[in-house]
């Protein structure tokens, strides 16, 4: 008989469940690279880190240290640190303080 404090629709029983991105490792060539990017942000630009070897709490932290750093706002999005306005070249130089490689990519 069926529970009425059950809310279970459907289940396949543990068939085809596909890994969630959160627990899936994070594959990288050890450079950072530093982008400004406006597309989709009505202009207003943003500069943006990828390439982390990093856990999701990790990040969240760095990201914080380096809104810091600029004096600006910004965000962590699917393993990608986004900082509101063009600090590239400042950024560059405190992540090669912490010992990461980093590369500026695109204009």
């Amino acid at each position: 008989m069926r529970d009425k404090g059950s809310n279970l629709v459907y289940s396949t029983d543990g068939g085809r469940v596909k890994p969630s991105i959160a627990s899936a490792s994070v594959a990288t060539d050890g450079i950072v690279r530093i982008r400004r990017e406006t597309k989709g942000r009505k202009g207003k630009g943003v500069t943006t880190l990828s390439g982390f070897a990093l856990s999701e709490t990790e990040l969240k932290l760095l990201a914080k240290q380096l809104k810091q750093k600029c004096s600006t706002g910004g965000t962590v999005k699917d393993g990608v640190i986004e900082i509101q306005g063009d600090h590239r070249e400042l950024l560059k130089i405190e992540l090669e303080k912490r010992g990461h490689a980093v590369k500026l990519a695109g204009g």
